[in-house]
């Protein structure tokens, strides 16, 4: 088997510690107990071999023997497909899975992802356009709580599906945005409450604190 590495920042400031997207792919390594290490790369100082892993000057990014893959999402997926605990055998389970990763990462995160910026930045509602994207939010966390109502995971049992939305719901939780959607709520703490996810937060933790 070829060597997992995941490369994340050295360092990154408090606030973001705990939800930088390494932990999205720790945590899927943990629930498919696949052995990897992590590899650091400059928060400040981002050269040219950095753009080279990924083009975006971001992180994380993996190295899997020759592979390398960036984008937390596809990582996660890279993930699944070496192990049947993250992906389902039958392709109707397989095409449910991508279809939900698909999901949380478009039309759940694009959503979400603004209104985080909002909070983290504390621009509310002096912003243009800001009861809109509230709108959107709402709309999306109003169909996610249908479905949720319904089920423990979102596709039998847990999946790289569950690890990216609670991923993303989690975020907006962090600012009470669930306090209107109690069966998202409860699936975040169901998933969050999970061994893998525990271990996978406290090495984030852990691999950042050492930068201090």
């Amino acid at each position: 088997m070829s060597e997992i590495v995941l490369t994340t920042y050295d360092w990154v400031p408090d606030t973001p510690r705990g939800y930088v997207r390494d932990l999205r792919v720790r945590w899927a390594l943990e629930e498919a107990g696949l052995p990897y290490r992590v590899e650091s790369t400059p928060f400040h100082d981002r050269g040219p071999e950095h753009f080279v892993r990924q083009p975006f000057g971001q992180a994380p990014w993996l190295t899997d023997g020759t592979t390398t893959v960036f984008e937390s999402g596809a990582m996660v997926l890279h993930i699944a497909e070496k192990s049947d605990v993250l992906m389902p055998a039958s392709p109707e389970g397989r095409s449910a899975v991508i279809n939900w990763i698909f999901a949380a990462l478009n039309s759940v995160e694009m959503a979400s992802l603004p209104y985080s910026i909002f909070k983290f930045t504390g621009d509310e509602e002096s912003s243009p356009g800001r009861s809109a994207l509230d709108g959107f939010l709402a709309m999306r966390l109003g169909h996610m709580q249908q479905v949720l109502t319904q089920r423990d995971w979102l596709v039998g049992a847990f999946s790289a599906a569950d690890i990216l939305m609670a991923d993303v719901l989690r975020l907006v939780d962090r600012f009470d945005g669930l306090a209107d959607y109690p069966a998202c709520r409860d699936y975040v703490e169901r998933a969050t409450a999970r061994p893998a996810f525990r271990i996978a937060f406290d090495g984030q933790m852990e691999h950042f604190a050492q930068a201090d």
